[in-house]
């Protein structure tokens, strides 16, 4: 397939006409699967955990297995989620989340598949959605399975730990709901348990080394074989779980576009431009319009 050569992220004139044919095929190939990534929500102030040339910006992800097992990794994790918790919980939809659930809305949407855990597509509005790596907005026990809210443990994490709350204000949002914590103070960070058993809690997440329940895994691709195209806005697809959406899009010979202002993974398997997700699909609202 042709790669489309990169536009800016600003929306001259130029940057349009480079974009408005690769416009036109998508909206001929209807309904399309959509898959979203970080970028998406760099337009409601959450930023990124890559560069545009994929490097990694963030302090090193917890791992699923030094989670479950080592307490010390538990205290960082939530101690760290303390503070940033509040910036993913009030942040608001961006335009880009706006224009996909209109889009749905309309038709044009086949189905949603987000690598986010921060809920903003459905708070702007989309319906079909799976979370590919779980949701923020709630908290599993890993001993009993039961499921409880986010903003719960936030009140209980800031009533154990009074001397972050002050902290939890000035934090800046990370994608994944964290912020920086000098290690003198995560040694001292409480945890709460379970309520009901006792036992460990986690985000309802994903962690990298963990997952995705298979039967999440064959839903979407039940999804994509359902669809006319796949548009990944947003995502680097260095993850392999993303990154596989475009392997199954070859593999069922679906076209496959690519909406993100940096390198992909799969820049040699799509159509791509680099413009700004909330211009880019502003645009194809018009187009389809």
């Amino acid at each position: 397939m042709m790669t489309v050569p990169l536009a800016t992220t600003n929306a001259s004139a130029t940057s349009r006409e480079q974009t408005d044919q690769v416009l036109q095929d998508l909206a001929a190939l209807r309904p399309f699967l959509v898959l979203s990534g970080a970028g998406i929500s760099a337009g409601s102030g959450i930023p990124t955990y890559r560069d545009r040339d994929g490097r990694w910006l963030r302090s090193d992800p917890i791992q699923h297995q030094e989670f479950v097992r080592d307490p010390a990794r538990r205290q960082r994790y939530w101690g760290r989620s303390l503070l940033g918790w509040p910036g993913v919980r009030d942040a608001a939809p961006a335009p880009a989340h706006c224009s996909l659930a209109r889009l749905e809305a309309l038709g044009h949407v086949q189905h949603l598949v987000t690598q986010n855990v921060d809920r903003l597509h459905q708070r702007a509005g989309s319906r079909k959605v799976t979370d590919l790596h779980g949701r923020l907005d709630r908290v599993r026990c890993l001993e009993c399975g039961t499921l409880s809210d986010r903003e719960a443990m936030q009140r209980r994490l800031e009533k154990a730990n009074p001397d972050l709350r002050e902290a939890s204000r000035l934090a800046e949002v990370r994608p994944d709901g964290d912020a920086d914590l000098p290690d003198d103070l995560i040694a001292g960070v409480r945890v709460p348990a379970c309520e009901g058993c006792g036992g460990v809690l986690m985000p309802d997440v994903v962690f990298f080394g963990g997952s995705i329940p298979q039967d999440r895994v064959a839903a979407c691709r039940a999804q994509l074989e359902q669809s006319a195209a796949l548009l990944v806005v947003g995502s680097s697809l260095r993850v392999y779980s993303g990154f596989r959406f475009c392997r199954w899009a070859v593999e069922l010979g679906l076209p496959i576009f690519l909406l993100n202002p940096g390198a992909t993974r799969a820049d040699d398997l799509g159509r791509k431009w680099s413009e700004s997700a909330d211009t880019a699909l502003q645009w194809l609202e018009e187009t389809l319009s």
